[in-house]
């Protein structure tokens, strides 16, 4: 193995995977990734960059990837519905997005109240993968979890959001669960693309904001016109982003190709979790000191948060196409995993 290919196998997490020897004069492909996000955009935008780099080296150049930001091919929402048509073989994107037409979807990025980041790959790992697949499957689309941008701040308000009065007719860029729950509090939820949100904001077509991670958040600005920063982030305790791929493309290739994407997406997944705890810490630093606020949101709203997030589960367990499995199967694994969760996370905050 190179030294460059084992520095594209080895990020900030120090993982470390025995990658298939590649059969040369096979014949180079040529794909295109599509992205929901602008291109680089911090997070996502560079795990969709990395991806792309990964996979074209460890394959050797028999699979190069061309990444195209979000509307130089298709807008940032339409990314699964050009994989789904075979327009592009594949597209860097976030489960989140695709309530519409699938409800059980988001549950395949976070969940309002739901599972960790490290939690959630073990959930995939314990068998979810299988249910992922096949939710995906009639749509002709194989999906793979690519990247991580961790727990999310509960979004950017224009002021302090204490009780649930302070929620009535609240305009937010909000999407998947997280948005319906917003809802149900009394906001108004607007699945705005990422790229277009600062304009929205600044315009006041919305008045808050629920995005990302505060590494995320910081290069857009938010903080200059909604100065408060609301926490926990109960919207958002995972920030998954998920690769996906045409079904014919997919099957087009070797099995060794198909193992250089799969570890190449775990990988991604793995760098850009340990990535942004950092790059978290220094851009919350920052914000602090540009005049950001943080605050906690009232406990009366995260109790209505949290009866809202059930009542949206159980209907989306309701829509059919294997929702009822997805459900019970995430919420049976955040509850088998709740004791350790719960004392890892009092001994974290008790040792500072």
């Amino acid at each position: 193995m190179t030294t460059t290919r084992r520095r594209l196998l080895t990020g900030t997490a120090g993982l470390a995977v025995a990658m298939p020897t590649i059969a040369r004069g096979a014949g180079t492909k040529r794909w295109r990734c599509v992205t929901s996000w602008a291109r680089n955009m911090p997070g996502p935008g560079v795990s969709t960059r990395r991806l792309a780099e990964r996979i074209t080296l460890l394959s050797q150049r028999e699979l190069v990837i061309d990444v195209f930001a979000a509307g130089e091919i298709v807008p940032a929402l339409q990314t699964f519905d050009a994989v789904s048509a075979g327009t592009v073989e594949m597209a860097h994107t976030a489960a989140v997005f695709w309530s519409g037409k699938m409800p059980a979807a988001p549950l395949f990025c976070t969940a309002p109240f739901g599972l960790s980041p490290t939690a959630h790959m073990a959930w995939l790992d314990s068998g979810a993968q299988a249910q992922w697949d096949a939710l995906y499957a009639p749509h002709r689309v194989k999906p793979f979890i690519a990247g991580n941008t961790g727990p999310s701040a509960a979004g950017w308000f224009r002021r302090e959001i204490k009780t649930l009065a302070d929620m009535k007719g609240l305009r937010i860029r909000a999407t998947g669960i997280g948005g319906e729950v917003y809802a149900a509090l009394g906001a108004t939820p607007l699945a705005i693309p990422p790229a277009d949100t600062y304009a929205a904001l600044e315009r006041g077509v919305i008045d808050a904001v629920e995005l990302l991670a505060p590494a995320n958040d910081l290069p857009s600005g938010f903080n200059r016109i909604a100065p408060f920063y609301g926490f926990p982030g109960f919207n958002k305790p995972n920030g998954a982003s998920e690769l996906l791929i045409a079904e014919a493309a997919w099957n087009s290739l070797s099995t060794d190709l198909q193992r250089v994407v799969e570890v190449a997406c775990r990988t991604e997944h793995d760098v850009a979790l340990a990535e942004c705890e950092t790059a978290n810490a220094a851009a919350m630093a920052q914000l602090s000191t540009a005049g950001t606020t943080a605050f906690w949101l009232g406990d009366d709203v995260l109790a209505a948060a949290r009866t809202a997030t059930q009542a949206s589960l159980e209907r989306i367990a309701k829509t059919g196409t294997g929702a009822r499995s997805i459900v019970d199967s995430y919420m049976a694994f955040r509850e088998s995993s709740s004791m350790w969760r719960r004392l890892s996370d009092t001994a974290r905050a008790r040792l500072g």
